[in-house]
């Protein structure tokens, strides 16, 4: 499965606009987890197996409770048994379904 995720907190002592220490905290859980992942500036998607993917969730999510008072979490699964490498493999796809209409 692939699973893109984006946690930040909010409220608490001192909270202002910037979460980056947060989310930080968060990636580098999910660096540490040896699974596949890529991180943009919304979201982080990582691959692997249901429960591991949403231990590495879980644990991520608490790490960023340590700098609020509450968590917004948002996820979103591609959950497709059998396959593996899919969070390059769709990329590829996509950029030759570009190329092609190039060719048009």
């Amino acid at each position: 499965m692939l699973a893109a995720f984006s946690v930040a907190p909010s409220g608490g002592e001192g909270a202002d606009a910037s979460v980056h220490d947060a989310v930080a905290a968060a990636v580098e859980i999910v660096r540490n987890s040896g699974l596949p992942h890529r991180t943009d500036s919304m979201f982080t998607t990582i691959e692997g197996e249901w429960d591991e993917v949403f231990a590495v969730i879980k644990e991520a999510t608490e790490a960023v409770g340590e700098f609020g008072t509450r968590i917004a979490l948002v996820v979103k699964a591609d959950i497709r048994p059998g396959f593996t490498g899919e969070i390059d493999g769709k990329l590829d796809r996509l950029e030759k379904a570009i190329d092609a209409r190039g060719d048009n």
